[in-house]
């Protein structure tokens, strides 16, 4: 019989300044370029035309920057799951390499600070994220800053029938 294992999601009385996870790879292919394209509307030859690319400084077509931070996101939401109610800024990014087609990328996060807020209902942190390919090689890198919901700040119920 298998078992069903429930996922943590982090609060942030949980989170320590040094912790640190590492998320799963994903690849980049030739359709997330295309697709990317679309939905932002850059058509730049940089990212769709081989033939363009060939006179490039990456002699092939390279990804969109945004399109790494973006998908750096969607793999911050899953190492660590943080029970985050909002993403507040991106205090720095960095574009260091390029991201080819078919590089698999990671990400790495790091809590920098923690700051409670609310009495402790919920706290601003701030991440170091950085993403690297399947070589090791950071190709982004920044600090982002998000709140998280802390531990007990749902209403119970009974505060809110001895409160009217």
């Amino acid at each position: 019989m298998s078992r069903r294992r429930v996922v943590a999601i982090l609060n942030f009385q949980e989170l320590t300044v040094g912790d640190e996870w590492e998320s799963q790879g994903r690849t980049i292919t030739e359709s997330d370029v295309s697709h990317f394209a679309g939905l932002s509307g850059d058509f730049n030859p940089l990212h769709i035309d081989y033939e363009y690319s060939k006179n490039s400084t990456f002699a092939q077509p390279v990804a969109h920057g945004l399109l790494g931070l973006t998908i750096a996101s969607g793999l911050a939401s899953h190492a660590p799951r943080v029970d985050t109610m909002a993403f507040l800024a991106i205090l720095e990014w960095h574009f260091h390499h390029p991201i080819l087609f078919g590089d698999t990328i990671r990400l790495v996060s790091r809590v920098e600070s923690l700051e409670p807020k609310s009495r402790g209902r919920r706290g601003l942190v701030v991440w170091d994220r950085r993403l690297i390919n399947q070589h090791g090689r950071i190709v982004q890198s920044g600090r982002l800053q998000t709140m998280v919901r802390g531990a007990g700040s749902m209403l119970d119920p009974e505060e809110l029938n001895s409160s009217s």
